[in-house]
């Protein structure tokens, strides 16, 4: 039995549902709100491409390395993007929680830590784990600025760590939130 399988997770302000092919047309609705797939430092689908990353994202999924979800808003009923638990190693209990993207008219709102709260809750008390991981580009102020505010530590950059899509390097910044930290994060989260 694998370590972890698709799971929904339910909050007061979103559900994060299993990705499936039926969430197409709202996340294609969802990614043109702004036109996220334009961001150079981070990489969402156009619209033309979503498919093949519900697609991608499911193989992973498939293979056990990957459980992706839809972000759903409780109040409209609406796609608000997407989030994923990734790089799962079931060996040491670890995971990273990352390849989260939202639809520009929820950014900066509620949406976004609840859907953290909801995917560490699920990570440290039900699956165990001793440590979540959460990576993004050292050009994305807003995402660092968020994982920041979490309460993740900074556990270092990965300098010259892959490409953007535009060609440039990349340098990753990697946090993580331990097991032992969990439940302070966890009391600050949910007040």
């Amino acid at each position: 039995m694998p370590w972890i399988e698709p799971v929904t997770l339910a909050g007061k302000t979103v559900t994060l549902e299993p990705l499936s092919e039926k969430h197409h047309n709202g996340l294609v609705e969802a990614a043109r709100d702004g036109e996220l797939w334009n961001l150079w430092y981070t990489t969402i689908p156009d619209p033309a491409g979503m498919m093949a990353e519900i697609e991608r994202r499911l193989e992973l999924q498939a293979r056990g390395s990957m459980l992706p979800f839809t972000v759903i808003e409780n109040s409209t009923g609406r796609v608000a993007g997407m989030t994923t638990y990734m790089h799962i190693d079931a060996e040491n209990r670890r995971l990273e929680i990352g390849s989260t993207w939202l639809r520009k008219g929820v950014q900066r709102t509620a949406v976004n830590t609840e859907c953290k709260r909801l995917l560490l809750s699920y990570a440290f008390d039900s699956l165990g784990c001793i440590a979540v991981e959460f990576r993004t580009s050292c050009a994305n102020a807003q995402s660092r600025a968020a994982i920041e505010r979490l309460g993740a530590k900074l556990d270092g950059i990965l300098r010259s760590h892959a490409l953007h899509r535009n060609g440039t390097l990349r340098d990753t910044v990697v946090y993580s939130i331990t097991a032992a930290e969990w439940p302070q994060i966890e009391r600050r989260l949910t007040a």
